[in-house]
């Protein structure tokens, strides 16, 4: 039996067995190549190096190399078929105990290297020191290093058939360095103890919300109460932010992607550790705190999750055994030439059963309590943002990413068989049918939908001088030739208040009063149609200034009119989202909603009823002009005393104070096609809720 060992930090090394004297080593190379020839045939014991550097220092060593391999062949069979869909467990790098002796399994798939090592602090970073072992043709390699901690920074060091060598992060790393570094951390993942069982209790009762109400305030953690320079922390935010979604009667946060990325202008959506929360904020305990916290205190947390594509920084998942082995080879499907981006190769067994199980990592490791998949549109058509001559068709000839769709097929299958409590959702921008259909069915899986043409249709209209809104009145009737083809979300998100697309209030027209009115009527206009509900932060208080990440939102302005009414009537719309049920309940049925006049184009009036489950309602009119309207006829169903339950133009809001004082009784006549008829004051640029 003949043992070697590389360490070239050692003067002297001795062999030592269990039970005897060391036994001493002879130096083979200059470098630090030791070895020893054993006489017996069946070497089993366990053994170490003393090692003696040349000041005289002593320390032993355990041989990484004793131990025995890793995975086991059926965890190499199901993660070649993209079956182990709980492979985090295995690939990345693990505190463990391996025969008896405790140190970190690190494993990777790079199935075109030639040699692949571990490196880090603690061989300082030469990759000789600790190559790994592959294991047949499944690519996999991997080592067990001995000795090794909590905390300890490593990469991988891959040299590719070319003789090119790189340092490239682990992919399936847990924990992060603070960029610019890029360093992966080993992390203990069973040191926080969760407080947050009775939420998941009761979101099991809950299941996926489509009867209950939804009202989502989407952050962007790093821009949302930032001061200076550096960045707040999970902890720190997890107090403020639940105490002010808490007071503004949210039922969920969604947060912009903290999945680990590089470039902070990318606001996280061009993602190299997708295992991994960005250390921006702090550890990945500090964020686990920050989810435990918000169930806590009632409040959901969602994570946008990108699976569409990839950065090519040259420490992450491009080219990464030097093939390109996460994208696709040709770039007419490998690459987002808009973004700068490599595109997943969906196709592949390993590639799918990478980014399934990092989506169910994060919802068993986080407890999350929904993905918002980002970009899906152009995952779903091949020729997405590409001209003629620039991509190819599918095996069929057509313009659909067949593999796409089966990946997103299989993970919402998976996500919804192992958390039928959790909600998917897709940012899906054109009219791919059955987005929400379940797989069965033959549709994509999804639990909702964001709905962008009702939120382009809706700025479009609204962005119209009142005058000329007469022309455009179809903009704000059409979603309802397909309110319900899908389960839809309703969404004014980041990405209408950047790119000189304007703040919200400048995207209004008139004076300051009209701005501020149109954007009560425009959030209570959302509150009150069909689908749950989804405001980017500061929206909620029409800050002047577009966002920018790197700055925080101006507070300031919210302690004043008319932003203080604006976030008041959104903090009360969200209230009464939650607790009238005619609001929430067939948010995804024709049967909970009812147009009482969709023609009033020349008054730029529209009204209609929300219905419950069983078979009360609520009554919503809204005026789209600034000329009052003091003695408006509607149509209700119901003979009876109708109260107004919320007003627009109300004075706390910043509005004319234009009321309905009282009760307004019905007049047994018969108006829009029902028995009973209202007369009622209609503010301008306002929406009145009434309810009998």
């Amino acid at each position: 039996m003949v043992i070697r060992a590389f360490l070239p930090q050692a003067h002297r090394v001795q062999l030592q067995l269990p039970e005897i004297e060391p036994l001493p080593m002879m130096r083979v190379h200059e470098q630090g190549i030791f070895e020893i020839v054993l006489e017996q045939e069946d070497f089993l014991s366990p053994y170490q190096y003393c090692i003696q550097d040349s000041d005289g220092h002593q320390w032993q060593l355990d041989d990484p190399y004793r131990f025995p391999v890793l995975w086991s062949d059926y965890d190499l069979h199901l993660f070649a078929e993209g079956k182990n869909f709980a492979v985090y467990q295995r690939l990345g790098a693990h505190l463990r105990q391996h025969a008896e002796v405790d140190g970190v399994a690190f494993s990777v798939w790079a199935p075109n290297a030639e040699r692949v090592s571990v490196v880090g602090n603690f061989n300082h970073w030469d990759g000789r020191i600790h190559p790994m072992r592959v294991r047949g043709s499944s690519g996999i390699w991997e080592l067990f290093i001995p000795g090794l901690v909590d905390g300890e920074t490593y990469k991988y060091e891959i040299r590719s058939k070319n003789g090119s060598i790189q340092l490239k992060i682990d992919p399936f790393a847990q924990q992060m360095e603070m960029r610019p570094a890029t360093a992966c951390i080993v992390h203990d993942s069973s040191q926080y103890s969760w407080q947050d069982q009775g939420w998941l209790v009761a979101r099991k009762t809950r299941g996926q919300l489509l009867d209950r109400p939804v009202t989502i305030y989407e952050v962007h953690l790093g821009s949302w109460r930032r001061e200076g320079e550096g960045f707040p922390g999970y902890r720190e935010l997890a107090q403020q932010l639940v105490e002010y979604c808490n007071w503004m009667n949210y039922t969920h946060i969604e947060l912009l992607p903290i999945t680990e990325y590089p470039f902070d202008g990318s606001w996280g959506y061009q993602v190299t550790g997708y295992y991994a929360p960005t250390r921006r904020y702090g550890l990945a305990d500090d964020f686990r705190y920050f989810v435990d916290y918000c169930h806590q205190h009632d409040l959901g947390v969602i994570l946008d999750w990108v699976p569409a594509h990839f950065p090519v920084d040259s420490h992450g998942l491009a080219c990464f055994d030097g093939t390109p082995l996460y994208e696709h080879a040709d770039p007419r499907r490998g690459e987002h030439r808009d973004w700068g981006t490599k595109i997943f190769n969906f196709g592949r067994n390993e590639v799918r059963n990478f980014l399934i199980s990092s989506a169910l990592f994060w919802l068993e490791q986080y407890h999350l309590d929904g993905l918002r998949v980002d970009a899906v549109a152009s995952m779903l058509y091949l020729d997405y943002s590409r001209p003629a001559g620039e991509w190819l068709p599918n095996k069929q000839g057509g313009r659909e990413n067949l593999e796409a769709v089966a990946f997103l097929q299989e993970l919402n299958q998976q996500v919804h068989e192992r958390f039928p409590d959790v909600l998917t959702m897709a940012e899906e921008s054109t009219s791919w049918p059955g987005v929400t259909r379940p797989v069965a069915e033959g549709g994509l899986g999804f639990s909702m939908k964001w709905n962008m043409g009702w939120m382009n249709d809706t700025l479009a209209y609204f962005s119209q001088d009142p005058v000329h809104r007469k022309y455009h009145h179809n903009r704000m009737t059409f979603s309802q030739v397909y309110a319900y083809s899908e389960h839809f979300i309703l969404p004014f998100s980041h990405d209408e208040v950047v790119h000189e697309k304007g703040a919200m209030p400048v995207k209004m027209p008139g004076d300051t009063w009209q701005k501020f009115a149109n954007l009560r009527v425009l959030y209570s206009y959302m509150a009150t149609q069909p689908g749950k509900k989804l405001l980017f932060m500061g929206l909620e208080f029409g800050p002047w200034q577009e966002w920018q990440e790197n700055t925080g939102l101006d507070w300031q302005q919210a302690q004043a009119m008319p932003h203080r009414g604006l976030q008041l009537l959104v903090r009360d719309l969200n209230h009464m989202v939650c607790s009238v049920p005619a609001l929430y309940e067939e948010d995804f049925s024709q049967a909970g909603f009812q147009w009482l006049d969709c023609d009033d184009a020349d008054q730029s009036v529209i009204s209609f009823l929300r219905r419950d489950q069983q078979g009360g309602f609520v009554v919503v009119v809204l005026n789209l002009t600034p000329v009052p309207r003091p003695n408006y006829y509607l149509g209700v169903p119901l003979a009876g005393q109708y109260h107004e339950i919320f007003n627009s133009d109300a004075d706390i809001y910043g509005g004319s104070n234009m009321r309905n004082a009282g009760q307004v009784i019905s007049l047994d006549e018969a108006s829009m096609g029902q028995p009973q008829s209202i007369q009622i004051v209609l503010p301008p640029l306002a929406t009145l809720i009434l309810q009998l």
